[in-house]
């Protein structure tokens, strides 16, 4: 698992972009240690060997939910 650190994320230009597959997620949200989290987890594409595993999960915490939104904002316009 990952804790995004949103305040040190940086903006990079690539020049291979593509639009990914659609894959399953799930997320849930917790408390712990008197913080409360976000998780979002992902699963492999249909033509994973284990589809029902965990690919990716990451975490994000009041202040990075605000931060990521205030980066989406920017990023689309709002």
């Amino acid at each position: 698992m990952a804790k995004i650190e949103i305040q040190k994320i940086k903006r990079i230009e690539k020049q291979n972009n593509r639009v990914h597959l659609d894959v399953r997620a799930t997320y849930t949200s917790f408390t712990y240690n008197g913080a409360k989290y976000f998780q979002i987890d992902t699963y492999g594409t249909i033509n994973r060997e284990h589809t029902e595993k965990i690919s990716q999960s990451f975490q994000i915490d009041i202040e990075s939910a605000k931060a990521l939104i205030g980066l989406l904002n920017k990023e689309f316009g709002e």
